[in-house]
């Protein structure tokens, strides 16, 4: 399997950067008035610098007037944008905006370090940048610890999307679900990392054998080659953090934070929301993920949800076209609205 082209853009020139990570509802003169101004503009202090590549629409060019929204993808813990390729590539006809979460892959931590306001901060800005480049405003969506990060970011400030979709979203804490054993079997393992010598704690933490078995963990499809390309893309970028301090406060925001807490304010927001899980999943149980649309549907929000039969959390490598035209259909009801 190969990577689809992508550009990687550059801050400043093909998107304006530093750009506050709360920018204002209104998206037409003022995203363009941002844009003028980011030159100068001063950085916030939670944002870390951006690391983004784009994967443009392959349809024909469309007037201004009509094109379609981008989509902004966050990936999941120990991941970078490689993940959401795959996703990215099969959404032919809109632009994909997918970033690096900071302190993975290029995109470097914030000096004061990782928390789940430094990462909120970081995709609110992220939007921002992205409709002011674009003229749109993007759909923003998570998979997995992205999920939760996405939720959190747009719960805070709904402006920055016009709808929040969630792949494989993490409903329930880490320690209450149905893999709490493995769950503190891997605490225990990234606080051994933590602790240990420098040499020795990054060598356990990034240690070949123990990545290809939470690669096999994870992995439920029986196709050799999926198989093989998830195991390749695992050892090729699972250990792509800045640092042990970095990967340790990131393991803190994942098992401490869910898509659940700010049910209340997604459904405040009253905007359209997609929900695509994986029957199979281990990470973040099916049930839980049905409870939650249930729960919004009964709060009269507009959920699109999709469960693919067969699939566990890896649903970004499994099944991507299927994912994908989730998105894309999701996508094109809110274009119409």
């Amino acid at each position: 399997m190969q990577f689809p082209p992508s550009q990687r853009l550059v801050a400043g020139t093909d998107f304006p950067w530093p750009l506050s990570a709360d920018p204002s509802p209104d998206s037409s003169a003022q995203a363009a008035a941002v844009r003028a101004a980011a030159p100068t503009a001063a950085a916030p202090t939670a944002a870390a610098p951006p690391a983004v590549w784009l994967y443009p629409a392959r349809s024909p060019a469309e007037p201004s007037s009509t094109r379609r929204r981008p989509i902004v993808l966050i990936h999941g813990f120990r991941g970078d944008h490689h993940g959401l390729a795959l996703i990215a590539h099969e959404l032919r006809d809109r632009d994909v905006w997918v970033p690096d979460l900071p302190g993975f892959g290029s995109a470097p931590p914030p000096e004061r370090g990782l928390d789940l306001a430094a990462f909120t901060a970081h995709i609110r800005a992220l939007c921002g940048a992205c409709e002011a480049a674009s003229g749109r405003r993007p759909i923003l969506i998570g998979h997995s610890f992205g999920s939760a990060l996405a939720a959190h970011a747009y719960a805070q400030r709904p402006d920055i999307s016009s709808g929040l979709g969630l792949l494989s979203p993490i409903v329930q804490p880490a320690l209450e679900g149905s893999a709490r054993v493995l769950t503190q079997l891997t605490r225990l393992y990234y606080a051994a990392g933590a602790a240990l010598p420098e040499r020795l704690g990054s060598a356990l933490l990034a240690h070949p054998l123990i990545v290809r078995g939470m690669s096999e963990v994870m992995a439920t499809t029986s196709n050799r080659m999926t198989r093989r390309f998830i195991h390749d893309q695992h050892a090729r970028h699972f250990s792509d953090y800045a640092d042990r301090r970095s990967l340790a406060d990131a393991y803190r925001v994942s098992i401490e934070h869910t898509v659940a807490e700010v049910a209340a304010e997604l459904a405040r927001a009253a905007r359209p929301m997609l929900v695509v899980a994986g029957d199979d999943d281990l990470i973040a149980p099916i049930e839980a993920a049905h409870g939650f649309v249930a729960h919004l549907r009964d709060q009269h929000v507009r959920v699109d949800a999709e469960t693919l039969t067969g699939v566990g959390h890896l649903l970004h490598y499994e099944r991507p076209a299927a994912v994908a035209d989730a998105i894309e259909t999701f996508a094109r009801t809110i274009d119409q609205s």
